[in-house]
């Protein structure tokens, strides 16, 4: 299936969880919050929330500065 993440389009298998795609993508404790299609998905979610294709997913990070 296609996933948009952060603009970026890409390929998973069907039933990926939004923790799974973390994962892949090597971001897992480095996401901060996570978006799929405009509504916030908790941390507390991610495990059991199924993407399906087309999702548009945007992960933040949040960075400190001055």
């Amino acid at each position: 299936m296609t996933v948009i993440v952060n603009g970026e389009t890409r390929t998973f298998e069907t039933g990926v969880t939004m923790l799974a795609l973390i994962r892949a993508l090597g971001l897992e404790g480095k996401v901060m919050a996570a978006a799929v299609n405009m509504n916030i998905v908790k941390q507390d979610r991610w495990d059991a929330h199924e993407l399906h294709d087309g999702d548009k997913v945007e992960l933040l990070d949040f960075v400190g500065g001055g």
